[in-house]
């Protein structure tokens, strides 16, 4: 069992990842869980399935190793300022584009959104912080053992999205009203970017800072389909996915993504 659980160890996590999350919002659905466990335990119950897989499989080194990408933060500032500001950057393009399509003028369209507080933001911190340890530091390393980087994050990208769907069926600790096919499409860039971002660094503090822009730049200005309304999301999805495509195409390190023992 064992010897089974090791050799196909990403894809029964891959599988079994969007199943428990569709269990957690059938119990919120149902009523059998409080908001607060809802918004919070479907990241950690994601992170404590991954725990305890490897722990099965590799023990509790496998485990370590899951955790040390985000210890390596000795790389080049640039790196830092590229994840901070990269979605942002994206997310007021597609404003641009919006602004000069429709003649809105730019100054009502960069508007940041008054009602983010420190403590939403702190949460949005902790989830990007489980989304980069459990779809990067493991996944996309995972895979990249067997496939190139690119074509590993777009499968990552795509799983990634499956374990979004039933939190965007309920539409609740989530951006509300979320289409799905904008959001297959962003997900999957934004794996990519956070294999792009890993692939020159090996840092999972950068790829959490730029999972952590990502989506503080679609609730801090107004992207997002309940405030931006579908269009302007579904562009935003279609420009940041595009702007990985060209990174990855131009700009991607020749040496696929390794383990981070061999890395250091």
């Amino acid at each position: 069992m064992k010897n089974y659980l090791f050799k196909y160890e990403i894809w029964i996590f891959l599988v079994l990842a969007p199943l428990i999350n569709t269990l957690v919002v059938y119990l919120r659905t149902n009523g059998l869980i409080s908001s607060f466990i809802y918004d919070h335990g479907r990241f950690f119950a994601l992170l404590l399935l991954l725990v305890s897989l490897i722990n099965l499989t590799k023990g509790i080194e496998g485990v370590k190793n899951i955790f040390r990408p985000m210890l390596n933060w000795k790389i080049n500032p640039i790196w830092y300022l590229f994840s901070l500001s990269f979605a942002f950057t994206i997310a007021s393009l597609t404003l641009i584009l919006k602004g000069f399509y429709n003649s809105i003028e730019l100054s009502i369209l960069f508007k940041l959104d008054p009602y983010v507080t420190v403590k939403s933001s702190l949460v949005i911190l902790i989830w990007a912080f489980v989304g980069e340890v459990v779809w990067v530091s493991y996944c996309v390393r995972e895979l990249s053992k067997v496939t190139r980087p690119f074509y590993s994050s777009q499968i990552i990208g795509f799983f990634w999205a499956l374990w979004w769907v039933p939190v965007v069926y309920l539409n609740q600790g989530v951006i509300l009203d979320l289409p799905l096919w904008p959001l297959f499409l962003n997900m999957m860039g934004a794996a990519g970017m956070c294999t792009f971002v890993y692939g020159h660094t090996k840092s999972g503090l950068c790829v959490w800072l730029l999972q952590f822009m990502l989506n503080m730049s679609i609730i801090l200005l107004p992207v997002s389909p309940k405030i931006g309304g579908v269009p302007t999301y579904s562009l935003f999805a279609v420009l940041y996915f595009s702007a990985m495509l060209v990174l990855m195409y131009f700009f991607y390190p020749s040496k696929k993504i390794i383990s981070l023992k061999r890395a250091n």
